[in-house]
């Protein structure tokens, strides 16, 4: 689902660099911005985005409103993707451990803007306790010489549970996700452990797998949607492969009653 992933460059032209990763539109770097399809929801990411820098969440796009053409310019954050980095940084407990107190900054500085009339692009999830950003993955974090440092695309963000972004974290940096590179051998049920105590939370492993299941469940539908309409046969294996993982977290919380 990533949008602006700071990955390698799929194309460049007179009007800025095209930036590969991106599935809801086409993303261009210019110098030191990026600039992203601009909608409804945009100025409440902006608001959002604004809201954790005032709260001194570093390492995040500053939004710098919108440019000529109408798109969305945000500061480029620097730095390498985490999804494509060294198996060592990847999966490395420091990382871990940074994404979650990452994740718990980010929830704990977005509370002031629950209530607020403001136009989301993804529906509200109950029971409201933060604006999540609904798409907190190995693949939206950056990572300099090894550590992490930021995060990128706040565009899914709404309304909804601290869980279901923990959730989806998990999901893929402990990791349970059937496309997680080199990680055999990782002790998952240690490295869970480590993740909701670096984020502070009392929910449990079982609540984590369990929401993670229903998460991959709307994340199947949505990208069978997306396959639907851009006829692209990828999204439909990456629908299968959620699909399946769903399966497999369910199977596991089975095998533990």
């Amino acid at each position: 689902m990533s949008d602006a992933a700071n990955t390698s460059r799929s194309a460049t032209s007179e009007t800025g660099e095209v930036l590969a990763g991106g599935n809801m539109g086409e993303v261009v770097r210019i110098g030191d911005t990026v600039r992203r399809p601009a909608g409804a929801w945009t100025p409440a990411v902006q608001r959002l985005l604004a809201a954790l820098g005032e709260s001194g969440v570093s390492g995040i796009p500053v939004p710098l409103g919108l440019d000529e053409r109408g798109r969305e310019i945000l500061s480029f954050v620097e730095g390498d993707n985490l999804a494509s980095a060294d198996p060592a940084v990847l999966w490395s407990e420091r990382v871990l451990s940074d994404a979650g107190a990452l994740l718990r900054r980010l929830h704990d500085a977005s509370v002031p803007l629950i209530g607020a009339d403001l136009v989301w692009r993804t529906a509200a999830r109950e029971p409201v306790e933060v604006i999540c950003h609904n798409d907190f993955a190995t693949y939206n974090l950056i990572v300099r010489d090894g550590e992490l440092v930021g995060a990128i695309d706040f565009d899914l963000a709404s309304p909804g549970p601290r869980l279901w972004d923990l959730a989806y974290l998990a999901y893929r940096i402990v990791p349970y996700a059937a496309d997680a590179p080199d990680a055999d051998g990782l002790d998952r049920d240690a490295r869970l452990l480590a993740l909701l105590d670096a984020y502070g939370t009392d929910a449990s492993p079982r609540q984590v797998l369990a929401a993670a299941a229903e998460r991959l469940d709307e994340l199947e539908a949505f990208t069978r949607e997306r396959a639907e309409e851009t006829g692209r046969a990828d999204l439909l294996e990456h629908a299968a492969m959620y699909r399946a993982d769903a399966a497999a977290l369910r199977a596991e919380l089975g095998e533990q009653d």
